[in-house]
């Protein structure tokens, strides 16, 4: 094994934090609920596979959904590595989010 000093240090994410993940988290079962009277006239029936993407990524990155325990063979180090969902359905980052063009509103 080659070990650099220049080597990243791994840190969790936490998908929590996401305006994003906060916003869906707290609001999406209301716009589920309401999708019809709202919004099904101007945009169409709603389609299920909305609310497998969004409850997909609800739990992606989300250790309660399930994790591996990642060790290094020398050290011994540890840590827990949640399960993704591998969706690319959203942004990456909350930099796109927090962007001052994402926060400008008129």
């Amino acid at each position: 094994m080659v070990w650099s000093d220049e080597a990243d240090i791994y840190r969790a994410r936490n998908p929590r934090e996401s305006l994003l993940w906060q916003l869906l988290d707290q609001h999406f079962d209301e716009f589920e609920c309401r999708y019809d009277e709202l919004f099904s006239r101007e945009y169409g029936f709603y389609r299920p596979v909305v609310s497998h993407i969004v409850r997909k990524y609800l739990e992606c990155g989300d250790l309660q959904q399930g994790f591996a325990r990642v060790r290094c063979p020398d050290c011994h180090h540890e840590y827990l590595l949640a399960f993704s969902c591998r969706g690319r359905w959203f942004p990456e980052s909350r930099s796109s989010l927090t962007s001052p063009h994402a926060m400008r509103r008129k």
